[in-house]
């Protein structure tokens, strides 16, 4: 019998089996995927990402990836471009893009050192329950049987299209439509200017340095422009149209890696709780990638639901009442920035550009917009 079952070891279920463990809970964390793995991932941490890190212990062990401290920051429109530092917070004076086979690898090492038990390539085919409450999981391997483990409580940290969210019949309580369809791959040859967004009319384009010398260079698309075939004519054609300077710099780069495209980009709230389990991560909350915010969103709400679960879990009243209080508490932090990520996902800056073009001298102004960017209040 475990205390917890975490299902999916990404960054949210990884942190969240990490910081269960470190409260002396028995924990078991369940993947599907091999480790270490890739996976889809705009890569970066904002500042509260890493502060989390730092907290945990873990910086170090980020910064040791390779994956460059991202100090400088540089937001462009239409004839106005907004560049300085980046917003210090406490010790943690940038962002950072580890690549995820590493990140997610050394948090799920440190979920083991932390003791808690983790079994990859294993698939949950089913929750089992009790008089209305959850109260394990069934799983198994590719080639084995199945199996029945046993727990007070079952997280889903298994992605947007979460199996616990599907099996538990989670509702969905706010969705709005997909905006974008994203491309991204890895390059060599980039300057390292630190960290450059580019927003255009119906598109936008980023560049993120990550370890191994290579810089993610990707690209959003409006949902309204109709998707090409030709999916890495499309990929060039948006890097163009969105920055000469970043056509240029691709131009005479080297891509490293196949063509990344995304276009199940959902935006939604779903409830995160029921009797007996619960969803953290992009399984309770997920928005457009184009502000970049989902690895730093799994880390809190990680640590918003361990801190809830400071009870005993045998006490089925006092665990429903600390998820409500986290449900609640999910909607009420989140909901602003996953309004402001609508905003920015339409791809239009006519909404706000004369603002910036007012603004764009002043220095406390480019120091707000950055903050805000991070996720700093």
């Amino acid at each position: 019998m475990y205390d917890v079952i975490v299902v999916g070891a990404r960054c949210a279920g990884a942190a969240t089996a990490l910081l269960l463990a470190r409260a002396d809970r028995r924990v078991l964390l369940l993947d599907r995927a091999p480790f270490p793995s890739d996976t889809l991932s705009t890569l970066y941490i904002h500042q509260p990402g890493l502060a989390r890190l730092d907290r945990w212990g873990l910086l170090g062990e980020v910064l040791a990836t390779g994956a460059p401290l991202l100090t400088c920051l540089s937001l462009n429109f239409p004839d106005v471009r907004l560049t300085g530092p980046a917003p210090v917070l406490g010790a943690v004076t940038g962002g950072c893009a580890p690549r995820r086979y590493a990140l997610d690898h050394l948090l799920v090492r440190a979920a083991i050192r932390a003791g808690a038990e983790f079994r990859p390539r294993t698939t949950v085919v089913d929750l089992q329950g009790e008089d209305g409450r959850v109260t394990g999981v069934r799983h198994g391997t590719q080639r084995g049987p199945t199996s029945l483990v046993r727990a007070h409580l079952v997280i889903g940290a298994d992605g947007r299209n979460s199996t616990v969210a599907r099996l538990a019949h989670a509702p969905v309580v706010r969705q709005d439509p997909c905006s974008t369809r994203a491309y991204y791959s890895f390059w060599s040859g980039i300057p390292d200017h630190g960290v450059r967004m580019y927003t255009g009319q119906g598109m936008g384009a980023g560049c993120i340095p990550t370890q191994d010398g290579l810089t993610l260079v990707s690209v959003q698309v409006s949902r309204a422009t109709p998707a090409h075939d030709d999916r890495q004519r499309t990929y060039r054609e948006t890097a163009r149209q969105s920055s000469a300077e970043l056509d240029q710099q691709l131009a005479e780069g080297q891509q490293e890696d196949r063509l990344y495209c995304c276009s199940d980009l959902p935006n939604f709230f779903r409830q995160p709780h029921g009797p007996g389990w619960a969803l953290v991560g992009d399984a309770a909350h997920s928005k457009d990638p184009t502000p970049g915010r989902g690895i730093t969103d799994a880390f809190i709400q990680a640590e918003m639901l361990a801190e809830r679960l400071d009870i005993p879990l045998e006490d089925t009243q006092q665990v429903d009442t600390a998820l409500a209080k986290y449900a609640q508490q999910l909607r009420e932090e989140f909901t602003p920035a996953y309004e402001s990520a609508l905003v920015t996902a339409r791809l239009d800056p006519t909404e706000y550009i004369q603002h910036l073009i007012d603004n764009q001298h002043d220095p406390a102004f480019t120091d707000r917009f950055f903050r805000s960017f991070a996720g700093i209040n």
